[in-house]
């Protein structure tokens, strides 16, 4: 990015939002664009001041945090990366904002730096998970994936209300499920087409550096911390990391983690 982060403050309380303020404007490469107390609010924001990051409650009066992801996140117009932070650490908050398309989630009692992270880890187009509910989010993942090639959204989110939503999508990370791993050619791993109805997936070839990549992705390891343990530039690790989520039809970095240990590479 050319200019500063530029982000969209919502949740209910107006303390809360101040508190952040502070924080993230304190970064130094990013500034607050506007605030909104509701869903609703936010929705009508994103689209007239179309942030970098949207920082996202849960519960809030008139529209929650999540029906609003799902519509921000629907709008072609807009290019935000959504962040929910929430008080609530529940399966169903969790798994219903990444079904939405949220690029991360962030639990409240998180410090100043957890914060800031977040917010730069999405503009930066990845997805970055509390390190207390990846472990959850893996093997809900993993599951569902492997009863259902295509899960709707009512299974994925953990039973919120069915139909809601005019055009479910399931999070990218459940998207059909793939065989097991096996040698590649040159090096790489190549993962044979799985059977969904209508045809198998194709085969999957990665390269011996981008089997690498995506074993310290599934790590939780940022593109700097990829780039020191493997002494390349971090604007290559960005390539490869690309190249991965391209090859494997993964929206992020979650669903590449969730394959990584699906796959047996983490």
């Amino acid at each position: 990015m050319t200019g500063p982060i530029r982000v969209l403050l919502v949740d209910d309380h107006a303390v809360m939002r101040a508190g952040f303020r502070m924080i993230l404007e304190a970064a130094g490469d990013i500034v607050v664009a506007g605030e909104a107390s509701d869903g609703r609010q936010a929705v009508a924001a994103a689209s007239a001041l179309r942030p970098d990051v949207i920082c996202m409650d849960v519960q809030m009066p008139d529209m929650d945090g999540l029906e609003a992801t799902w519509r921000i996140v629907a709008d072609t117009a807009v290019d935000a990366a959504v962040v929910v932070v929430t008080t609530f650490d529940r399966d169903d908050y969790l798994f219903d904002a990444l079904a939405a398309g949220a690029s991360g989630f962030l639990l409240k009692n998180a410090g100043p730096e957890e914060l800031v992270s977040a917010v730069r880890v999405a503009a930066a187009g990845d997805a970055l998970l509390a390190p207390e509910v990846t472990r959850r989010v893996i093997a809900r993942f993993a599951s569902s994936a492997a009863s259902s090639p295509h899960p709707d959204r009512e299974s994925a989110a953990g039973g919120r209300e069915a139909g809601k939503h005019p055009h479910p999508r399931p999070p990218a990370a459940l998207s059909p499920s793939v065989g097991s791993p096996r040698p590649g050619a040159g090096g790489g791993v190549g993962v044979g087409g799985g059977g969904g109805a209508g045809g198998g997936v194709a085969a999957v070839e990665l390269t011996e550096r981008e089997t690498e990549v995506l074993r310290l992705v599934a790590q939780a390891l940022s593109n700097a911390e990829i780039a020191q343990r493997l002494y390349i530039g971090e604007a290559t690790v960005k390539t490869h990391v690309s190249n991965v989520l391209q090859k494997l039809g993964a929206r992020d970095r979650v669903a590449a983690v969730v394959y990584a240990h699906r796959h047996g590479l983490a």
